[in-house]
């Protein structure tokens, strides 16, 4: 069965490590939303779109573990852009009149 990586992490995690994973955390979340915002406006929708697909898939990602092959510059990109897509493709189905 599936178990989210964060769960055994959060047990063994040592409190003074807390303030570099906050640190690091929010250097990639500065990091990455320039490009999500990027992103959604290339795909058609507006920023606040990319905005929220790239909050919500980072929490997403870092709760089921994560791993260092998914914060090269390529793959997220290549998240980003799968996930504002589907997110488009979703609204044009649901008729949403704002694109």
């Amino acid at each position: 069965m599936f178990r989210p990586k964060l769960f055994d992490t959060l047990k063994n995690h040592d409190g003074r490590l807390l303030r570099k994973d906050i640190m690091a955390g929010l250097i990639v979340g500065i990091v990455a939303l320039p490009p999500a915002i990027a992103f959604a406006i290339a795909s058609g929708v507006s920023p606040e779109k990319g905005l929220y697909t790239a909050i919500i898939a980072g929490f997403i990602i870092s709760a089921m573990g994560g791993s260092s092959v998914q914060i090269g510059k390529a793959n997220v990109t290549s998240t980003f852009d799968e996930a504002i897509e589907r997110s488009n493709t979703i609204l044009r189905e649901l008729g949403d009149s704002s694109h």
